[in-house]
């Protein structure tokens, strides 16, 4: 006798049709279930979590925060904010408090560890309000406001950064600060029209800043081969008037010269030069 044991295909080959149908169909149902029972926990269907809000939160904590509410962290994109530290969370998708999906990817924004550079404009003899829409375009900030006698009320007469001037053109972060130094206007306060003739340039734009008083038109008389040795000849307003009495200025006015490379006398002449 063959006790050899029989081949499954080959015995079912020999069973009835109807038998093997009802087989195949039963293992089409198993199939069936186990796969729409496992779909639930594959998919994770009907399971939510709520974002957390990390926006201005450093990187390793907001990753830590939404890996504890089973969330999946992907950074996106960078931006640039000089009010938060580098690395800092700046936006989220989704946003904070929104009821999403288990495992859900949320997509993060950070700020920049090197702040971008920006173009140093030139703001002297603007307005206060166009040079502050001026910075805020180019994504710099007022620091400080210093008042200064001028008669350009509100202009800005200098611009300053780390406490220093700085010329149009150089690259400075963004987020920077620049104090402005304006005008306010012609003083109330009367002082004689101090007297600059026979003083070299420099030395008479030395007197009239610490007088308040800026200067105004610059005549050259004849060939300059160095302005801030020139000797100042004229001067308007003068200091004396028609009777002899002071002229007075308001602080932040200005006043004219008229200068050469020699000293001159109040009509131009040349003075005479001492024979040593």
């Amino acid at each position: 006798m063959n006790c050899m044991p029989m081949n499954p295909v080959r015995w079912l080959l020999q069973k009835p049709f109807w038998v093997n149908l009802l087989a195949v169909c039963m293992l089409v149902v198993l199939l069936g279930v186990l796969f729409f029972a496992s779909l639930r926990w594959i998919t994770r269907h009907g399971e939510t979590a709520t974002v957390p809000d990390i926006m201005g939160k450093p990187y390793d904590e907001a990753v830590r925060l939404l890996e504890q509410a089973h969330f999946r962290v992907v950074v996106q994109d960078s931006g640039y904010t000089d009010t938060l530290p580098p690395l800092t969370v700046l936006r989220q998708e989704p946003e904070a408090h929104a009821v999403v999906k288990v495992y859900r990817t949320v997509y993060l924004t950070l700020n920049k560890i090197v702040p971008p550079m920006a173009v140093m404009p030139n703001l002297v003899n603007m307005s206060y309000r166009s040079a502050v829409l001026t910075l805020q375009t180019l994504k710099l900030n007022v620091g400080d406001t210093v008042y200064k006698p001028d008669i350009a009320r509100n202009a800005v007469l200098a611009q300053l950064y780390n406490g220093q001037p700085i010329k149009p053109g150089i690259l400075i972060p963004e987020g920077s600060r620049i104090t402005l130094v304006l005008g306010d206007g012609i003083g109330n306060q009367a002082n004689p029209v101090p007297n600059l003739i026979g003083l070299t340039f420099m030395q008479a734009r030395e007197l009239l800043s610490a007088s308040n008083l800026s200067v105004g038109v610059v005549l050259f008389d004849g060939p300059i081969t160095d302005t801030a040795s020139a000797y100042v000849y004229k001067q308007i307003p003068a200091p004396l008037n028609a009777n002899g009495q002071p002229n007075l200025i308001y602080a932040g006015q200005s006043i004219d010269l008229w200068v050469s490379q020699t000293p001159r006398d109040s009509t131009g002449q040349p003075l005479p030069q001492p024979n040593f």
